[in-house]
């Protein structure tokens, strides 16, 4: 018998974002893809857009500090990933509820 772990929680996510891609200008051909899942998005939204704490953020979300802190070092990596290597910020892919 496979243990899957805990099920997932519910996270609160309080609104879509205006678009569902970020193209980067000036790379020929078709770029790489960077995926940015809605509670991802969420997680930016709310620290580094809005400025709130990691607690207060968790709060909002329905989620952890600790859930919330691991969700956000996701959510960065694929940022900085998607800058460096000139990729596609594709919002709302994998593991989505938008």
């Amino acid at each position: 018998m496979k243990f899957k772990g805990r099920p997932r929680k519910y996270r609160v996510i309080t609104g879509g974002p205006r678009i569902s891609q970020f193209s980067p200008r000036g790379k020929p051909g078709r770029p790489d893809e960077a995926a940015l899942a809605a509670d991802e998005f969420e997680t930016i939204r709310l620290i580094d857009f809005r400025g709130l704490r990691q607690i207060e953020a968790a709060k909002s979300m329905g989620i952890s500090q600790q859930t919330l802190s691991r969700i956000l070092r996701k959510a960065r990596k694929a940022i900085a990933d998607a800058i460096v290597n000139g990729k596609i910020i594709r919002i709302g892919g994998a593991e989505s509820n938008i």
